[in-house]
């Protein structure tokens, strides 16, 4: 039995040497873990900071440029309705110089604009 008890010893004690392995093991790779998971959470901030300014940088020139076309809208606008007014003023004009130099001949044709709006009316 003194065999039995040395075998039984030995066991032990390689039981023992192997948990304290599998012990320092799981230690290292619970610490492992640990520090996947730090790097892992300073990427992903990392990753959110920066995404986050480029979604602000976009915004801004986003709105420049929507400032820039209402800009360039409200510029167009002007200028087509100061050429709006100067072709009225041009045709007022016109028209008053018609009325001036041929009286008679602006009473005819008028007279005779009406005649045919009233015909088709009466259609």
């Amino acid at each position: 039995m003194s065999t039995s008890n040395a075998e039984a010893g030995m066991r032990d004690w390689t039981d023992k040497a192997t948990r304290e392995r599998l012990e320092k093991d799981v230690a290292a790779v619970k610490s492992d873990i640990a520090a996947l998971t730090d790097q892992i959470t300073d990427a992903l901030n990392t990753f959110a900071n920066a995404t986050g300014k480029q979604a602000r940088r976009g915004y801004k020139q986003a709105r420049e440029n929507m400032d820039s076309t209402l800009d360039d809208m409200s510029e167009r606008g002007s200028a087509m309705m100061g050429a709006a007014q100067d072709a009225y003023g041009s045709i007022e004009e016109t028209l008053e110089d018609a009325i001036t130099q041929r009286p008679l001949a602006t009473v005819g044709i008028a007279l005779g604009i009406g005649f045919l709006i009233g015909a088709a009316w009466r259609r």
